[in-house]
């Protein structure tokens, strides 16, 4: 492959890069050259991004269809609070243009899905995962298969973070290390689970590095390996892994060798769904509870003889964003089992949380102790504030 010349004011600015022998100027044409895709421009993706940009890959392709949240900026540093309510591939772009004009970044401002995945991954020589649901984690991981590209993976959660490169030539992937996925709403995500807002620049500054090296040639890289970083006890430790000869992806018998639909394979109701009345939700422990719109519930609550409306949410949250002025109570999910005297016994109950999950869950447990006029608000709070009350502040 031909390789692109450093113009004179590359010289300069990657000048710490070419006094490296790893690097030189042979390194440094290779990320000239290189095309990175970043799915997600959040907590992993911003140090991400900002890193390849800075060492001069380039190409950098950004995957994402968010807005920038208030929220995200305890930890999503490539935007600012000037950037809240645009667009985060506006703002991803504004920012790497000005870190380093010699980059040419690329935006997709769509929602990674079956249909497009494989068109869109096959522009790059490397796929970095910066997602945060598994969905789109097994939906990259079989992608990068499929095409034959790298996948830089890592994740965050509290505390801890992970990371690791799959899909490399006799290499495991993602489903050789989880061959399923965990069970709907068994594993929060970091709205409701939390994470320290500096873990994600250290992730994601790990998977900066490992994609620079793949670009190059140099070191060796995390294929085969997934390493595991506590910021509490501030220690990595290390754990082998190896190509599964069983996977169902990358093994040696492949059953799956064309996307799929994950959301179903993951156990998450499609969108489709979304508007039907009275469809069951679809996490482990409220498979079979109804939910209600919030419209519908919105005209309930406005009756003579509304229902209760229980808030399942942390304090925290409520204390953030509430819907008090609608009657709404607070009973947090991990207190309902001994607060459940504190429900009305003779009221319809209408229970929310941020988006859903854990409402479910909090009607489930109802049910269980004979309650049966009992539903979820679909979308929750979230939906609650896009669809009848924007005035209603959430995190």
């Amino acid at each position: 492959m031909s390789l692109p010349d450093l113009e004179r004011d590359e010289l300069y600015r990657y000048a710490r890069h070419l006094a490296l022998p790893e690097v030189g100027f042979e390194g440094q044409k290779r990320l000239k050259a290189g095309r990175v895709l970043c799915v997600g421009a959040g907590g992993l993706g911003s140090p991400l991004t900002m890193y390849l940009a800075a060492a001069g890959v380039g190409t950098i392709g950004i995957v994402d269809f968010d807005v920038v949240d208030e929220s995200n900026l305890q930890r999503q540093l490539l935007h600012g609070t000037a950037d809240v309510g645009r667009t985060k591939l506006d703002s991803a772009c504004d920012r790497l243009r000005d870190i380093n004009p010699h980059v040419d970044v690329v935006a997709h401002p769509v929602r990674l899905d079956s249909g497009n995945a494989l068109r869109i991954l096959a522009d790059y020589d490397v796929v970095v995962d910066g997602t945060d649901n598994f969905p789109t984690r097994y939906l990259v991981n079989d992608a990068c298969v499929l095409l034959g590209k790298p996948n830089v993976y890592g994740s965050v959660f509290r505390w801890e973070g992970q990371v690791s490169v799959f899909s490399t030539e006799d290499g495991p992937c993602y489903r050789c290390l989880f061959r399923e996925p965990p069970p709907p709403g068994l594993v929060p995500n970091c709205a409701e689970g939390g994470v320290l807002g500096v873990l994600p620049g250290i992730v994601g500054s790990a998977q900066a590095m490992e994609t620079i090296k793949l670009l190059i040639g140099a070191g060796t890289s995390l294929a085969g390996r997934l390493l595991i970083f506590d910021a509490l006890d501030m220690s990595w430790r290390e754990v082998a892994l190896r190509r599964n000869p069983n996977c169902p992806v990358c093994g040696d018998e492949p059953t799956v060798t064309e996307l799929i639909d994950y959301e179903i394979f993951c156990g998450v109701k499609p969108d489709s769904d979304a508007g039907a009345v009275g469809t069951p939700g679809t996490d482990a422990e409220g498979s079979d509870v109804v939910e209600i719109s919030v419209e519908d519930a919105h005209v309930r609550l406005k009756q003579d003889d509304p229902p209760f409306l229980l808030d399942v949410r942390e304090p925290w949250e409520w204390a953030a964003g509430n819907l008090a002025d609608y009657g709404a109570r607070l009973i947090p999910l991990g207190e309902l089992g001994a607060r459940m005297g504190e429900v009305p016994a003779h009221r319809a109950v209408v229970v929310y949380c941020r988006s859903g999950q854990r409402s479910r869950t909090a009607a489930r447990r109802l049910l269980d102790v004979g309650r049966t006029d009992v539903e979820s608000l679909r979308g929750g709070i979230r939906a609650w504030a896009d669809l009848v009350d924007g005035d209603v502040r959430v995190v």
